[in-house]
């Protein structure tokens, strides 16, 4: 059985694919929109995420998607104060010399100036590092932003919840889906936001030109609670962040595993010995309090482009499948950007109607 065509599908929902298919509604409020999810909302990278803003980018285009989110995420807060996204204080560690560096790295909305002293929970800076604090930083319960963002959504949208798409086959008139649980779904065009899944045999041969590739992420939980007014410390060399988690009463340290073209679907979900060993060897050297209270954390993995920047392409000529992933681990940090990108590569009603 084949339902009847939608106009847009966006497969994967996670907080990237509830923010385009929110971002398609903005646009064209008038539209057919359904969301297709594997398993049930927020379930994937979005349910592990540290959900972790700080205003930075790598590059001219990373910056200015940093920028856009921000404002967007400063925004609905302000909307809807009950957003479970939460202001932090920020303080950014990186060589003594490296102050132009940051300088260039970081928004000037961040504000940057030295720090006083050495920021809680570290113990102390090793020599030559030096710290600045910073603005703009903040954090969000990512599976429950995504929740919420889902039930706004289901008042003017569709969504099939483990609903697993099998087939992705790109026509003259549209998109057919074939549906794990059976029977198809036309669309006339598709978002495929899927997270860390870019080998689904549904679109690995589509997604393959684009170079992205799985890396696991791993992140401890230091059973210390953070104390009020405690903010985030970010690693800048070691590319690595501690945040306070107020809400749940304990930090989390995030740190980078090199490890490299995993299967979201294999992955053993514990922290193993050498995980811990691994992050410890940074944490270590500035917070050797701590080591004691790492028995514990997080392990999952996200989707990595080549460049290091968010990729927003249409994956077919006559761009009716649209790509938006491979983050590099900000998927939640520049979901709002990466949402409006994936949707200006969208036709207008008015060039939809015409192409009728």
């Amino acid at each position: 059985m084949t339902r009847r065509p939608t106009d847009y599908a966006v497969i994967g929902g996670g907080v990237l694919g509830c923010l385009a298919a929110r971002e398609i509604l903005a646009r064209d409020p008038g539209a057919g929109v359904v969301v297709l999810e594997r398993d049930a909302v927020g379930s994937g990278a979005s349910r592990r995420s540290a959900g972790l803003h700080f205003p930075r980018g790598s590059s001219p285009r990373v910056r200015e998607m940093a920028a856009y989110s921000q404002r967007w995420y400063a925004a609905a807060k302000a909307a809807r104060p009950e957003l479970p996204v939460h202001g932090l204080g920020m303080t950014v560690l990186a060589p003594v010399a490296a102050g132009a560096e940051l300088r260039r790295a970081y928004l000037p909305e961040a504000g940057l100036r030295p720090a006083a002293g050495v920021p809680a929970p570290l113990d102390r800076l090793p020599g030559g590092m030096s710290a600045w604090e910073g603005d703009g930083c903040q954090y969000a319960d990512v599976h429950a932003l995504t929740q919420l963002l889902a039930r706004d959504l289901r008042r003017t949208a569709k969504f099939h919840e483990g609903a697993e798409v099998t087939g992705v086959h790109p026509g003259a008139d549209g998109v057919r889906l074939e549906l794990g649980t059976g029977g198809d779904l036309s669309a006339g065009h598709v978002v495929l936001a899927p997270g860390p899944w870019l080998s689904a045999p549904a679109w690995k041969d589509l997604v393959a030109p684009l170079g992205a590739r799985v890396k696991r992420v791993v992140a401890l939980h230091i059973e210390v609670p953070p104390a009020p007014g405690d903010g985030a410390v970010v690693f800048q060399d070691e590319d690595a962040f501690l945040l306070p988690y107020h809400e749940r009463g304990h930090w989390l340290f995030s740190y980078t595993c090199d490890e490299w073209d995993v299967d979201p679907d294999s992955l053993t979900p514990g922290v193993s010995a050498a995980d811990r060993s691994d992050a410890l060897a940074t944490l270590g050297r500035y917070a050797p309090h701590l080591v004691e209270h790492c028995l514990s954390g997080r392990v999952f993995c996200d989707a990595y482009a080549p460049d290091r920047e968010p990729i927003v392409r249409a994956l077919t000529g006559d761009g009716r499948v649209v790509f938006a992933g491979a983050a590099n681990g900000s998927g939640y940090r520049l979901a709002p950007a990466v949402a409006a990108q994936a949707a200006g590569l969208l036709p207008l009603p008015s060039q939809r109607k015409d192409a009728a």
